[in-house]
């Protein structure tokens, strides 16, 4: 299986294209770059220096994927962007490489759907099976877990978490760490309000973790109970359960805070 280049596109002699590979019309692809088998750059996609793009990928016209992060302390080091594989990017969608401060390295996992205009800045990490609505955006530092949805024209504050399988409703504003399992939702007054028990139904999780989920919510939000004194009982009632031992871990392991009930 050839590579097929569009006669308009630019191709670094240091790129690195796989079998398969198809560059459509006014594309860039600059040195030190890789490209994985049968990914298509539909027409005007600027893949920058120093990223490695993974196997069957799917990047519509004007995404720009690894130039360098918007951060004024960048002064051109050869940092890195990593894109897995069988993700579909959608137009105009912006990933940045990482900062010498942040470890160097921006990562994007496996199977997701990035819609018009998402954004993932410098130094995030970001894993698979994910959903950005349009212009979903992330600032630097951000770590984004599996299975979550990132809703249309929200954003994420540099050095939060999103766990996995979390659902940001649209015009969410996260300056805190996203909860696992559940529906956060606020542009400025942004709460948690409950498991994504549809979601979760969706994804096959069974009825067991998603009691267990729900009553971990109201165990830790809606009894009065401190944070410490609440956690130790989910921990000790609720701890059986896979999805809830992690929730914990993930609410013990804060460092900006969580968005509450």
């Amino acid at each position: 299986m050839s590579v097929e280049v569009h006669p308009s596109s630019v191709i670094s002699k240091e790129a690195q294209l796989a079998e398969g590979v198809v560059i459509g019309p006014f594309c860039v692809v600059e040195g030190n770059s890789r490209i994985g088998a049968r990914t298509l750059l539909r027409s005007h996609v600027v893949i920058g220096p120093h990223t490695e793009i993974g196997e069957d990928n799917d990047l519509h016209p004007h995404v720009t994927l690894g130039m360098g992060p918007q951060d004024l302390k960048y002064k051109g080091a050869p940092t890195r962007l990593q894109v897995g594989h069988r993700n579909v990017i959608r137009e105009s969608s912006t990933f940045h490489r990482g900062t010498e401060g942040g470890g160097g390295l921006t990562t994007v996992g496996d199977d997701s759907l990035f819609m018009v205009g998402s954004h993932i800045g410098h130094d995030c990490h970001v894993g698979n099976n994910n959903i950005f609505a349009n212009n979903g955006t992330l600032a630097g530092h951000v770590e984004v877990g599996d299975g979550c949805t990132i809703g249309a024209f929200s954003a994420v504050h540099q050095f939060c978490r999103v766990g996995d399988h979390a659902f940001m409703g649209g015009y969410t504003v996260a300056t805190m760490d996203v909860l696992p399992f559940m529906k956060t939702v606020g542009a400025r007054d942004t709460k948690s309000f409950g498991v994504n028990t549809i979601g979760l139904r969706r994804k096959g999780f069974s009825e067991a973790s998603i009691e267990g989920l729900t009553s971990a919510h109201r165990i830790l939000f809606h009894m009065g109970l401190l944070r410490d004194e609440a956690l130790n009982r989910v921990e000790q009632e609720l701890g059986h359960l896979a999805e809830v031992a992690y929730l914990v871990r993930f609410i013990r392991s804060a460092k900006r805070s969580i968005h509450r009930g």
